[in-house]
C-alpha cells in the first residue's frame, strides 16, 4: 500500500459517511491512520478539526482537515491519482456528482423520513423513497456499476449505504421500500458490489447496526 504520508481519519465504522471514505483509500490502496470517536462524548480532536458541523468524518492530511464525505472523496481521487474514482470527462464527472447529490439530498433524506415518522407521513415518505430507488434502476440500464464499467466509482461508493445500511434502516423502522423483484438492476448492482473485497472487508457487523438504529427510535420515542 502507498505510504500513509500522515494521513489520518476521524470517524466511527457504523457510519456510512466514514465508510465511503475508507472504501475510497482502501481501493487507492492508500495508508492511513483510524481514530475512532465516540459521536455520544465527541472529543476534543473532532470538535477543534470540524467546529462548523462537528460530524464525522474527518480527513486529517498533512496536518490539514478535509470535511463531507463527498468533498473528501474527491480530495482523495485528485491527491491519489492511482485508481481514478472519478471518470475523467467533465460531463461524466459532472453526472456522477449530480446523482451523488441525488441520493444523499432525495433518496436518503425519504429514507430518513420514513424511518422517523410513522402513518401517513411515513406512507409518503416511503413513496419518495420507492420513487427515488426507481430512477436509479433507470440509471443502471445496461450496467455493472452505476461507473458505466467493470469497476466500482465515485458514484457506487456515495451509493454504497443503499446495498447494506438501507437494510437496516427498513428493518428497523418498519417500512420496504427495496424490492429486489421491482427493482432487478440495483438488486444485482448490490450484489456485485457487496462482494468487492474492499467493501466487503470494511462493512460493520449487522448486530452493531441493528443496535444503533433501535437506540436512535428509541431516543425519537416515536415507536
Amino acid at each position: 500500500m502507498a505510504g500513509a504520508e500522515d494521513l489520518k481519519v476521524l470517524g466511527t465504522r457504523q457510519s456510512m459517511f466514514t465508510v465511503r471514505v475508507l472504501w475510497a483509500l482502501k481501493l487507492k490502496g492508500v495508508e492511513y491512520e483510524f481514530i475512532e470517536e465516540d459521536l455520544v462524548h465527541k472529543s476534543s480532536l473532532l470538535l477543534a478539526l470540524n467546529p462548523v458541523h462537528k460530524k464525522v468524518p474527518v480527513l486529517v492530511h498533512g496536518g490539514k482537515p478535509i470535511v463531507e464525505s463527498k468533498i473528501i472523496l474527491e480530495y482523495i481521487d485528485e491527491t491519489w491519482k492511482q485508481r481514478p474514482l472519478l471518470p475523467e470527462d467533465p460531463p461524466q464527472r459532472a453526472y456522477a456528482r449530480f446523482w451523488a447529490a441525488f441520493i444523499d439530498d432525495k433518496l436518503m433524506e425519504a429514507a430518513r423520513k420514513a424511518f422517523a415518522t410513522t402513518a401517513e407521513a411515513q406512507a409518503i415518505a416511503v413513496e419518495s423513497t420507492t420513487e427515488a430507488l426507481n430512477l436509479l434502476e433507470g440509471e443502471l440500464q445496461g450496467k455493472k456499476y452505476f461507473s458505466g464499467g467493470e469497476e466500482i466509482g465515485y458514484l457506487d461508493i456515495v451509493a454504497g449505504w443503499i446495498a447494506y445500511w438501507l437494510q437496516f434502516i427498513e428493518e428497523v423502522g418498519g417500512f420496504k421500500a427495496m424490492d429486489s423483484t421491482k427493482f432487478p438492476r440495483l438488486d444485482a448492482w448490490i450484489k456485485n458490489f457487496l462482494q468487492i473485497t474492499s467493501v466487503a472487508q470494511n462493512l460493520p457487523p449487522p448486530h452493531e447496526l441493528r443496535s444503533i438504529f433501535c437506540a436512535i427510535q428509541d431516543a425519537m420515542q416515536i415507536k
